[in-house]
């Protein structure tokens, strides 16, 4: 593999610094993962090559995001298929630390806080997951600075790099949430990064790619459709400049016996408050999010579509 993997935070700084200088970068992208990759995420990866001269993909399963440790436990991890996979994409340095590498003294004290974007919606279902997402998605852009990272005083140092390289890190669509919050956290904290959403990758059938499908039966799989077809209907009605009817769709959903909706609504997707739009009655105008949660079996899928009209 011409691909190099590193594990602890010096090493990646030294790597991308001598990465940057050897190919006389001018940008560096960053894709963080929990790892269990799969053609999503190979969209990330393909992206950050494409738009920057040295890409660094992060894995990383964070404990701050699991509720129980069951879930810990169970979240899959395919080392070697991952780095296959970012290795064919042509992303040029993986980051894989252990836990006490990203948490040096065990849970920290101080986290980032959420706040009011993470009340609702999958905040509602799972507290607490993204005060954990938001604290390690903080430290990756740290770490995956151009030329920069932790010095092994736990201080902040910046790069070694002439004229300091364009930074840039990469996010799936398909977790818009965690999108709109890592895009408020960049903007409140003022972190230098350009934070890049590539769209949705979607199967076949239409169901959005996650690492969770891998748990589904055949039958749940074919349940599971249902999700991206409410949400095509939304989009088509949005399309046509009609009323969404809301209503109907998510009849759509409940109709489906193997499908146990969390929520389904429309939203601003910037603030993710819920959008007037949303009634009968009224033809749809602006842009907005359409986003859903449904238990499928023993596995928790989430889907949205941007509308627009």
């Amino acid at each position: 593999m011409a691909i190099k993997v590193v594990t602890t935070a010096a090493a990646l700084r030294a790597e991308s610094a001598r990465l940057l200088t050897e190919k006389q970068g001018a940008s560096q992208g960053l894709v963080p993962t929990m790892g269990a990759l799969h053609e999503g995420h190979a969209m990330l990866a393909r992206t950050a090559v494409e738009q920057n001269d040295v890409v660094v993909a992060s894995i990383f399963v964070n404990p701050l995001q699991f509720g129980e440790a069951a879930d810990l436990d169970r979240y899959p991890r395919t080392l070697e298929a991952d780095m296959e996979l970012l290795d064919a994409e042509g992303v040029d340095l993986v980051f894989v630390p252990p836990v006490d590498e990203v948490y040096p003294g065990g849970e920290p004290l101080v986290r980032v806080t959420a706040g009011r974007l993470a009340e609702k919606w999958e905040g509602a279902s799972r507290p607490g997951h993204f005060d954990g997402a938001l604290t390690v998605v903080a430290k990756l852009l740290h770490y995956g600075f151009p030329g920069a990272g932790l010095s092994g005083r736990g201080a902040f140092v910046t790069g070694t790099v002439a004229g300091q390289p364009a930074y840039r890190a990469y996010f799936g669509q398909k977790d818009a949430q965690q999108l709109t919050l890592v895009r408020r956290m960049v903007a409140d904290l003022n972190f230098p990064v350009e934070i890049v959403a590539v769209p949705t990758v979607r199967s076949e059938g239409g169901l959005a790619l996650s690492s969770r499908n891998r748990f589904l039966s055949g039958e749940e799989r074919e349940a599971a459709l249902v999700l991206s077809r409410a949400l095509r209907l939304l989009e088509e009605r949005a399309n046509a400049h009609e009323p969404l009817d809301l209503e109907s769709a998510q009849a759509l959903v409940e109709s489906q016996p193997l499908v146990g909706l969390d929520y389904f609504d429309v939203v601003d997707p910037d603030t993710l408050e819920p959008l007037a739009e949303n009634c009968k009655e009224t033809p749809f105008r602006g842009e907005g999010l359409a986003i859903i949660a449904a238990k499928v079996g023993p596995v928790r899928l989430i889907d949205n579509v941007p509308l627009s009209s």
